[in-house]
C-alpha cells in the first residue's frame, strides 16, 4: 500500500494514490466493524492523545472509538482546564507532550496553521482534526469514502458543495479531494458566502441553488458556521432557509439518483428540510458518521506503520 505521508495535515500534500490508498484500508474497516471483528494489535502499545482546543462530538467521539478498536492506549486531554488556559503557548505545549514520548496525537485548533506548528515540534505523529478555516482531512476522507460506497467510483462525479463554504474547512478539503479524483465540483452558495479568489479553485460557482443542483450527483450541504461570522453574512435564517437551503423542490433538480451529505451538525429547517436529512433514499448523513471511524482507524494505521518503520530505520543508523 502506498502512502508516504509522516503526517496527515490535509488533503494538498495527498498525491491520489495515498488517498486510494486509505480508502481502500477504510473499507476494508468499515466492513470488519460491521461484522464485529477486532484489530486491537494494530496498535497495541502506542499512545493516541486527543487534543481538542474546540468543542467536538463526532470527530473526537470517532477518533476515540477508532484508536480503541485498533488497540491504543486513548488519552483525551481537557483542554478548557489545561495550561493552555493559564497563558502556556501551543509550542511548549508540544514540547511537554513530546517528551511523554505519544505516538499518535490528533489536534483540533481554531487557528489555522496552529496543527502544522505543532507538528514541526514533535516527534510522533500529528493527525489534524480540524484547524480553522484552513482544512478538515479526516472529514474530506470519510466524504468520499461514503461517495465511492454508494456510488460504485470517485471519480467523474458532479458534485454540488453548497452553503457557507467561505468559512468552512471542510468544503476547502473536499475541493482538494475531489478535484485530485477527476470529479467535477460545483460551489453554490450567496456571494457573501464564497472565499475570495474562488475563481481559483478549479470549480464551478452558482449563485442560484436551483442552477447550481441540476444534474448533479451528490449534493453536500454545509453548516452555516455563525462562530466564525463577525458580521451580517445572510439577511435572516428564515429567507436562507428559502433560497439556500434543502428541500423536496430544490433537490428535485439533481438526478434522480443522487445522495444527500451534511458533515454535521445540521442545523434542520436553515441548512436542510428534516425530512430530506431522514429520507433513507437519499441521505447518507448516518453513512458518513460510521464510515468517519473506519477512516480514522484507516489513517492512524497507516501513520503508525510508517511511524514504527521510521523508529526502526532510526534505531539501526539508517538516515531517514
Amino acid at each position: 500500500m502506498t502512502f508516504r505521508a509522516q503526517h496527515l495535515l490535509g488533503i494538498e500534500k495527498l498525491a491520489p494514490d495515498e488517498i486510494t490508498t486509505c480508502l481502500d484500508l477504510a473499507d476494508r474497516y468499515a466492513e470488519d466493524n460491521r461484522k464485529g471483528r477486532a484489530h486491537r494489535d494494530v496498535l497495541e502499545g502506542l499512545t493516541q492523545i486527543n487534543m481538542f482546543f474546540e468543542a467536538s462530538t463526532r470527530t473526537q467521539a470517532s477518533f476515540e472509538i477508532a484508536g480503541k478498536r485498533l488497540g491504543a492506549d486513548v488519552m483525551n486531554m481537557a483542554m478548557q482546564s489545561s495550561s493552555v488556559k493559564k497563558g502556556e503557548t501551543l509550542i511548549d505545549t508540544a514540547l511537554t507532550l513530546n517528551a511523554m514520548r505519544p505516538d499518535l496525537l490528533v489536534v483540533r485548533h481554531p487557528n489555522s496553521g496552529a496543527v502544522d506548528l505543532l507538528a514541526q515540534k514533535v516527534t510522533c505523529a500529528v493527525l489534524n482534526a480540524g484547524d480553522g478555516r484552513h482544512e478538515h482531512p479526516t472529514q474530506a476522507l470519510l466524504d468520499a469514502l461514503t461517495i465511492r460506497r454508494e456510488k460504485g467510483r470517485l471519480h467523474r462525479l458532479s458534485i454540488a458543495i453548497c452553503g457557507d463554504i467561505a468559512h468552512s474547512r471542510v468544503a476547502r478539503s473536499n475541493i482538494l479531494l475531489l478535484g485530485k479524483m477527476e470529479n467535477r465540483v460545483r460551489l453554490v452558495g450567496p456571494p457573501t458566502l464564497l472565499p475570495s479568489g474562488v475563481q481559483d479553485f478549479g470549480v464551478e460557482v452558482f449563485h442560484d441553488m436551483r442552477e447550481g443542483l441540476r444534474d448533479v450527483d451528490v449534493v453536500m450541504m454545509l453548516r452555516l458556521q455563525r462562530e466564525r461570522m463577525d458580521g451580517g453574512f445572510i439577511p435572516s435564517e428564515r429567507e436562507y432557509f428559502h433560497r439556500y437551503g434543502l428541500d423536496a423542490e430544490k433537490l428535485a433538480c439533481a438526478r434522480d439518483d443522487a445522495i444527500v451529505m451534511h458533515p454535521g451538525p445540521m442545523n434542520r429547517g436553515v441548512e436542510i428540510d428534516g425530512t430530506i436529512a431522514d429520507d433513507i433514499n437519499r441521505s447518507v448523513i448516518q453513512e458518513q458518521v460510521e464510515m468517519g471511524v473506519a477512516v480514522r482507524m484507516a489513517a492512524m494505521d497507516l501513520l503508525a506503520r510508517n511511524l514504527r518503520a521510521r523508529r526502526g530505520a532510526e534505531a539501526a543508523g539508517v538516515m531517514v
